[in-house]
């Protein structure tokens, strides 16, 4: 099993910043990639942003392209999304997702992101 543990999420205002992070612990030996989606009310849950273990090699949904950033700490195994420039349509529960190889994803248990105009 895996264990994911997110923190960060909260209120702020348009233009503002928040910093989420996201902790894995357990069996993470086969992990390869870890990463952040979305889901806002009404709405199906969409990608945002994934780094690669190995590499750190970045990827990003188009929408949070240049306002968003994806970091990991290998040491602790957690990742990072600093989110700037934030508006109103990033309003959305952030969840943290795992990959591993021979396995189905973990998922964190999401964190409320409010931004208001």
């Amino acid at each position: 099993q895996v264990q994911l543990v997110e923190s960060g999420g909260g209120p702020v205002q348009a233009g503002g910043s928040l910093r989420l992070s996201c902790a894995a612990s357990g069996r993470t030996a086969t992990a390869y990639a870890m990463g952040w989606f979305r889901q806002a009310p009404g709405k199906e849950r969409e990608h945002v942003a994934t780094i690669r273990w190995s590499g750190g090699s970045t990827y990003y949904a188009d929408s949070v392209q240049g306002r968003f950033t994806i970091s990991r700490e290998l040491r602790r195994m957690t990742i990072y999304l600093q989110m700037n420039s934030l508006k109103p349509d990033d309003t959305a529960v952030y969840y943290c997702n795992i990959k591993m190889r021979g396995h189905d994803d973990y998922w964190g248990q999401g964190t409320q992101v409010t931004v208001s105009s």
